[in-house]
């Protein structure tokens, strides 16, 4: 069955090339992209290469207002929706807050997935075996969410930051999967490798030095195998809130087994975003 697919950070690293794989299976590819010439020279990138067209949407996941208008959009554009990766994340080399008083990191790695993921519930669940797969990291095992501080930067801290954003989306993984058992969709995060991106890069000796390092780490290509698996294989159908390291299932780490503060947390995220949840 063919599958109508959403990927965010669809024209960039990982998310590019989930695209192309899925591309290349001949899916209905909907790549979301904040940069509207990005996305269309990914667009071009992935029909040449796979001789099948992805659809555009341009939209943004940096504040709760502009991350709801793009899962409005993808609702009016696509009456069907069987798979939604949220791909898209950053690294913040230093601390901003966006118009929501949000740290941008706890934005865009949590809040945006947190987002689409229950906006587009009910059209993910009338298709048969509607999947949604967040894209993580294995960083997340560093993470120590203050709930009080993480959401609006208040722990700011360039290594850490990232490593507790990323302990956020395993627990609302979790917390959703335990709210939509039994309903048809299922819900996973991966970590996806140790892939050479741009994340977390700037300027400066630091990011130099990363730009090296990372001459050594697997290609994109490599990154996208275990998503692209999540979202269409028949070998983890009506599989529900596991953490995956590539394709093998892993135990999670003691904070993120915390069903008390996954339910804070989904309490508060629900709480600013201004969204009715599953």
């Amino acid at each position: 069955m063919h599958k109508t697919i959403i990927v965010t950070g669809g024209n960039d690293g990982i998310g590019k090339a989930v695209a192309e794989q899925l591309a290349a299976q001949t899916h209905r590819v909907v790549i979301v992209s904040r940069d509207a010439a990005r996305g269309r020279q990914a667009q071009a990138d992935i029909q040449d290469k796979t001789g099948t067209a992805v659809d555009l949407v341009v939209g943004e996941l940096g504040s709760i207002g502009s991350t709801r208008q793009l899962a409005a959009t993808l609702l009016e554009q696509y009456p069907q929706i069987h798979v939604l990766i949220n791909n898209a994340g950053i690294w913040a080399t230093r601390r901003r807050q966006n118009e929501d008083g949000l740290e941008m990191s706890f934005m865009v790695n949590h809040m945006a997935p947190f987002i689409l993921s229950n906006l587009l519930f009910e059209r993910l669940q009338a298709g048969p075996s509607g999947r949604i797969v967040n894209v993580n990291a294995g960083l997340y095992v560093r993470g120590q969410l203050d709930l009080t501080k993480t959401p609006y930067g208040h722990d700011f801290s360039r290594l850490n930051t990232y490593a507790n954003t990323k302990l956020c989306n395993v627990l609302f993984t979790m917390e959703f999967a335990r709210r939509i058992e039994k309903t048809g969709v299922t819900i996973n995060a991966v970590h996806p490798g140790v892939i050479r991106t741009k994340l977390g890069e700037s300027k400066g000796l630091l990011s130099a030095l990363m730009r090296l390092v990372k001459r050594g780490w697997d290609a994109p290509e490599k990154g996208a195998e275990a998503p692209v698996w999540l979202a269409v294989s028949e070998d983890v159908a009506g599989i529900n809130g596991r953490y995956f390291d590539l394709q093998s299932e892993i135990p999670l780490t003691a904070p993120a087994s915390d069903t008390a503060l996954a339910q804070k947390l989904w309490d508060l995220s629900a709480n600013l975003a201004h969204i009715e949840t599953c």
